[in-house]
């Protein structure tokens, strides 16, 4: 890895090589600036790495930074349709850091330009379920104000909830659902899965009971939790109607995406507190400061980062990598547009 620039936020790989394409990194996790160069030598004299290690959110500074760029790798920005528009006429290949691109690009304005959109495919099953079930954990034990209780000074603590016996409603049954079937058992729990797009072997191995109406699935859980893919079929399904359905006292997770539900929906059933939520996921990220889900005391708030463990931080890049490497070579590798 050497550094052409003055800046040391800035790491470039085969400098020399001009006639080989770019691709740019306008910004990038700093826990994942090892695992990302520990995979630039899949591109080695396929293409040209550019690295800005100081993260940004500032669509200007995106865009200059990407503005001799061949390819983007996409972690943590949003890329609007004026981005896209602006980009097109140099950018050919977006590489996006995760499995729900269409939160962060326009596939279809991608379509019509012309560009290749990637994303990457089952790199943290395991880590989205994990922190899922860590957000149905402190709901239940409510682990971090007991510490703070305890570090204050103070012995009260509090009562839990018990998860053994208890129901676990499943809206999605990929990877992730499937995963978070397998945990469920080992903590004892009844698992209900939403009959549609289910692997019918998978359900039959993991022993859930599947369900065919989502308001039912809803109605019959102590808690639902999300992992459902974001597509066409599934902006904003799950409506205030299908949430009323849930029982007072009902633990609701969502670590998939925010659009699946109906703006507002959610905010408003969570505003008559007889529920509680984990959410790892939102309309608009970073959270503004205004957002009404800052006020509630019955949501549990984490910055999507369900996704980051060390595993899946190398799954992800390596992933990434070899996608660009593909779109250089004629292949079509992880390509969704």
């Amino acid at each position: 890895m050497t550094n052409t620039h003055t800046n040391t936020s800035v790491l470039e790989t085969q400098p020399e090589r001009t006639d080989l394409p770019l691709v740019v990194m306008p910004d990038v996790v700093e826990s994942m600036i090892d695992a990302f160069r520990a995979n630039f030598s899949l591109l080695h004299n396929i293409a040209r790495v550019r690295m800005y290690t100081q993260f940004t959110l500032d669509t200007d500074e995106i865009l200059q930074r990407a503005a001799d760029a061949d390819a983007l790798i996409v972690i943590g920005f949003h890329v609007s349709d004026d981005m896209l528009n602006q980009l097109s006429s140099h950018v050919r290949c977006f590489a996006f850091g995760g499995t729900g691109v269409a939160s962060y690009i326009s596939l279809a304005t991608a379509q019509q330009l012309g560009i290749r959109v990637c994303n990457v495919v089952r790199y943290g099953d395991s880590a989205v379920a994990e922190h899922a079930f860590a957000l149905i954990l402190e709901l239940a034990r409510e682990v971090g104000r007991l510490n703070t209780q305890v570090h204050s000074g103070s012995w009260q603590g509090a009562d839990g909830i018990g998860l053994h016996g208890k129901t676990i409603a499943l809206a999605g049954f990929g990877g992730i659902g499937q995963t978070m079937a397998r945990i469920a058992n080992g903590f004892g729990m009844r698992v209900l899965v939403w009959n549609s797009h289910v692997d019918q072997q998978a359900a039959r191995e993991l022993g859930v009971t599947l369900v065919d109406d989502l308001g039912d699935l809803f109605a019959q859980g102590d808690i639902v939790s999300l992992h459902l893919p974001l597509n066409e079929s599934t902006r904003g399904m799950i409506n205030a109607r299908i949430l009323d359905r849930l029982r007072a006292g009902t633990l609701f997770i969502n670590t998939a995406r925010s659009e699946i539900i109906a703006p507002g929906a959610l905010t408003q059933r969570l505003q008559r507190g007889d529920i509680r939520a984990g959410l790892d996921v939102f309309d608009c990220e970073p959270l503004p400061d205004d957002d009404p889900l800052r006020a509630l005391d019955n949501v549990i708030l984490t910055p999507h980062v369900a996704w980051r463990n060390d595993e899946a931080c190398a799954n992800l890049t390596r992933q990434v990598v070899e996608s660009v490497a593909s779109f250089f070579t004629g292949g079509t590798m992880n390509q969704v547009v």
